[in-house]
C-alpha cells in the first residue's frame, strides 16, 4: 500500500511538472489574470523571440490586472543557453514593456558576434570598454542596447535590453 501511495504521488508530481513546463508564458499569464493589453504584448514577444523553454510568471496575488507582472523563460541549447525576462506594467488602456534577454554562446567569440551584427546592419554603433572586456552595440535609434562580455576564448555572454511604450 505504501508503494502505491509513493508511486501515485511521484506520478502526480511528474505530470504536474510536465504540464507547467509545457505551458507558454501567455497561457500562464492569462491563467493568472494579467491585464489583457499586456497579455497581447506578451503573446507577440513570445512569438518574436520563439520562447518555449521553462516558463515562470510572477503576478500580484490579489489584483494582477492592475499591477506589473514579471515573466521569465529559460532555454538550454546545444551550444549555450538563454534567459528571457519581461516586465509588463499596465496603465489604463496601455501596457509598458521592458525586455531583457541574456544569451550565453559557447562556440563563438564576442568579436565574431559583434562583426556579424555589424555585417547585418552597418549603421550599428560599437563601443568597447575596459580594454575590450565589454562590447556595447546599439542602433542609431537606441531601440535596444546589446552588451557582449567574453566568458572565454570562444564563448560570449550577450545581454540585450529594450524598453517599449506601445501606443504612446
Amino acid at each position: 500500500m505504501k508503494k502505491i501511495i509513493i508511486f501515485l504521488i511521484t506520478a502526480f508530481l511528474a505530470l504536474s511538472f510536465s504540464r507547467i513546463f509545457a505551458s507558454t508564458l501567455a497561457i500562464e499569464a492569462e491563467l493568472r489574470g494579467i491585464n489583457s493589453n499586456c497579455l497581447t504584448h506578451l503573446t507577440q514577444l513570445e512569438d518574436y523571440y520563439g520562447l518555449n523553454g521553462l516558463n515562470i510568471t510572477f503576478a500580484h496575488p490579489a489584483d494582477p490586472s492592475n499591477h506589473p507582472s514579471l515573466h521569465t523563460s529559460s532555454k538550454k541549447f546545444k551550444n549555450g543557453s538563454s534567459f528571457f525576462a519581461t516586465t509588463l506594467s499596465p496603465d489604463s488602456e496601455f501596457c509598458y514593456v521592458s525586455v531583457n534577454m541574456l544569451t550565453v554562446i559557447n562556440n563563438q567569440s564576442c568579436n565574431d558576434i559583434a562583426q556579424a551584427r555589424l555585417d547585418e546592419d552597418s549603421t550599428i554603433n560599437i563601443k568597447t570598454y575596459a580594454e575590450g572586456s565589454y562590447i556595447h552595440l546599439y542602433p542609431e535609434s537606441n531601440k535596444y542596447q546589446l552588451i557582449l562580455v567574453p566568458t572565454g576564448d570562444f564563448s560570449c555572454a550577450m545581454a540585450e535590453s529594450q524598453m517599449l511604450w506601445p501606443g504612446k
